[in-house]
């Protein structure tokens, strides 16, 4: 962790595979409700997904999502995980993985930048100006 975001590198079990795959969950302070987890592929290409940090937040307690990304908590062999539904015109998987490290992962990211508090870092005037910049091209 650093002053302005929190890494955290993770196996994960995908759904029908026996081995298991690395993620790499990631939390920035500029982009205070998003966090990115990428999977890393065998060809050693990442793929990357974005949520919210809420929905992140609600996943490790109970069901959450209702687009391309669902969560859910459940326990697989004696062991405490989240389930990490991911759907795309390319197709669909489901991740498992562990809960008590992502909770440690989404406490670190509140350390950082407390729920509730996310709007209050945020630039609004750099905002304001990528989206004006963008439309104007």
């Amino acid at each position: 962790m650093t002053s302005d975001s929190v890494v955290q590198d993770m196996f994960a079990v995908l759904h029908g595979q026996a081995a298991p795959v690395v993620t790499r969950w990631t939390y920035l302070v500029d982009d205070p409700f998003a966090v990115t987890f990428s999977i890393r592929t065998r060809s050693d290409r990442w793929v990357t997904w974005v949520m919210a940090r809420d929905l992140l937040l609600a996943g490790l307690t109970g069901n959450a999502g209702v687009g391309d990304i669902r969560l859910r908590p459940c326990r697989v062999h004696g062991y405490e995980v989240l389930v990490v539904e991911i759907s795309s015109p390319d197709g669909h998987a489901a991740l498992e993985v562990d809960r008590d490290l992502l909770g440690r992962f989404v406490q670190a990211t509140t350390e950082l930048v407390p729920l509730g508090s996310e709007i209050s870092v945020l630039d609004m005037d750099a905002e304001i100006e990528k989206i004006t910049r963008s439309c104007a091209e």
